[in-house]
C-alpha cells in the first residue's frame, strides 16, 4: 500500500489490496474511492470484493470508474462531491494513482493556482505538467 497525500483530506494510491483495509483505517482514512474499472483487475480486486473488505473495516466505499474516455467535467465534479461528502480523509485509488490525481487537479482548477496544483501532485510523485494548459484555462475568468 502506497498512500500519497495531495492534501490533508485527499490522498491517492496505486491499486490497493483487500488486505490493506485495516491499515487504511489505521492511517485515518474514512472513505475509499475506487477510480479503477473492474475490467482492469482480476475478480479478487474488482469493486464488489474491495467494497466487502473496505466496509468490513468500517470505512465508506465509493466507486467512480474512470478511463481516458470518461474523464469528463461531470466525472470531475462527481469525484469532488464524493470527497466533500466524506466525514474525514479520503483515499482514491486506480492503477497508479495518476487518474485520481488528475481528477483532483481538474477539480481544483480555478480554486488554486496551476503552480500550487501541479506542485501538490509532484510532491506525491506524479508529473501532470501536461495538464497546465487546461488548469490555466480553467483559472481565467469567463466572459
Amino acid at each position: 500500500m502506497d498512500i500519497r497525500p495531495l492534501t490533508d483530506r485527499y490522498s491517492v494510491s496505486p491499486q490497493i489490496d483487500p488486505e490493506d483495509a485495516a491499515a487504511i483505517k489505521a492511517a485515518g482514512i474514512t472513505t475509499v474511492i475506487c477510480n479503477r474499472p473492474d475490467a482492469e483487475v482480476p475478480p479478487s480486486h474488482q469493486s464488489d470484493a474491495m467494497r466487502t473488505a473496505i466496509e468490513a473495516a468500517g470505512l465508506r466505499f465509493e466507486v467512480l470508474p474512470i478511463t481516458h474516455q470518461t474523464m469528463t467535467p461531470d466525472r470531475v465534479a462527481q469525484q469532488a462531491a464524493l470527497v466533500d461528502a466524506s466525514d474525514g480523509p479520503v483515499l482514491a485509488y486506480c492503477a497508479s494513482g495518476t487518474r485520481c490525481s488528475v481528477l483532483w487537479a481538474l477539480g481544483q482548477a480555478g480554486q488554486q493556482s496551476s503552480d500550487a496544483i501541479l506542485g501538490a501532485v509532484a510532491q506525491a510523485g506524479y508529473d501532470l505538467s501536461a495538464l497546465r494548459p487546461a488548469l490555466d484555462a480553467a483559472s481565467k475568468p469567463q466572459g
